[in-house]
């Protein structure tokens, strides 16, 4: 490499920097306007009786009216059917958001939703950057990974929020793990622009890797979504015992989706991605053939990589299960989660094997 195109690697390098840390002020920006959102909407009514549970649980016997005239044949109308949830289940309505139905905290989480975008657009950006400085896919280390990991959990959810799809009650949460992503990766896990070891150069970077950023990307959000209806689930088994919650909970947990559609957008989020995560493993696999001559060898990495894939197998079949609906099987895809984390996190720093020497 010639010192012109070294100096202007190491610039578009500290452009990186300098787009990575623009977007976490602007994340900071969005966090503070998602508590506004959040402060503002606990003061509407409706937000205080939007989640009310219906009456007693069990089918009520569908009522027969009778209209007509004095003097009249009285006609008997068809009686209106209610749609029941599955047994077990409440008949809660979904929240209606952080927001809380005020104008002023709607106001608030859009000027978030437009923060978050645009913090958005700086990282990926940044990311851009860094692959650029490097000359490769901008995941070669942990500190790359990181960048390009929030950079997709933050393009995910403004996807879902593009689709019209209820997912505004995420902003504050996934802004937060954002902010703390982007601070470990800058403080602890940064590493400068460099070359990777040859056996890491092969289009198989570009495939294996980032499908094992989205689909941790995509779990991410699902986990969200999995912590949430457990708390949600609790408030409502608190209200159908006829006990009543604190105030606080009372002003978080009854803006949020109903246990139900939360623990339904979890599956489907899951259920749509561990497809992929089967891929990427398979993928993994292959390229390991071609850069070290064996497809599988129980490294660290592999063997924790295989764990997940169970651990979301497990879950996904346990979910379809009727004596593994709810809690336990939420359970089970936060284990799953945590296994990926670990595969992440723990794996890279505290084991040694064939991917250790991609560093942090």
């Amino acid at each position: 490499m010639t010192p012109l195109a070294a100096a202007a690697n190491e610039n578009l390098a500290e452009i990186s920097n300098y787009l990575v840390y623009s977007s976490m002020a602007v994340y900071t920006l969005a966090f503070l306007a998602h508590i506004a959102e959040w402060t503002f909407g606990s003061r509407s009514k409706v937000a205080r009786t939007a989640s009310a549970l219906t009456a007693a649980e069990g089918a009520a016997a569908p009522a027969v009216q009778v209209r007509g005239t004095a003097g009249s044949t009285a006609v008997l109308d068809k009686p209106k059917v209610v749609t029941r949830s599955a047994a077990g289940r409440r008949d809660v309505p979904d929240g209606p958001g952080a927001a809380g139905g005020t104008e002023q905290g709607d106001l608030y989480g859009r000027i978030a939703v437009s923060l978050t975008a645009l913090a958005f657009l700086i990282e990926a950006a940044g990311v851009v950057a860094r692959a650029m400085s490097v000359q490769r896919a901008p995941w070669g280390n942990m500190y790359e990974f990181s960048l390009t990991f929030s950079t997709v959990a933050v393009g995910a959810y403004l996807a879902l929020l593009a689709l019209k799809k209820n997912v505004r009650w995420m902003g504050l949460i996934l802004v937060t793990s954002v902010l703390l992503d982007l601070g470990i990766a800058t403080t602890w896990l940064y590493t400068a622009s460099d070359q990777l070891v040859p056996a890491l150069h092969s289009y198989w970077l570009w495939i294996h890797v980032s499908t094992a950023i989205i689909c941790g990307a995509v779990f991410y959000i699902g986990a969200t979504g999995t912590v949430l209806y457990l708390f949600r689930d609790a408030y409502e088994a608190k209200l159908a015992r006829g006990e009543q919650p604190g105030r606080f909970a009372s002003s978080v947990m009854e803006r949020l989706p109903a246990a139900a559609t939360l623990d339904k957008f979890s599956y489907r989020i899951n259920a749509a991605f561990f497809p992929l995560w089967t891929f990427t493993i398979i993928a993994g696999a292959i390229w390991a053939g071609d850069a070290w001559g064996r497809y599988w060898g129980w490294d660290p990495k592999e063997v924790w990589s295989f764990v997940t894939w169970v651990a979301y197998a497990c879950y996904l079949h346990a979910r379809a299960t009727a004596g593994w609906k709810g809690r336990k099987a939420a359970y089970l895809a936060l284990f799953a989660f945590a296994c990926w984390i670990w595969n992440y996190y723990g794996v890279n720093i505290l084991l040694n094997g064939k991917h250790s020497y991609a560093g942090v």
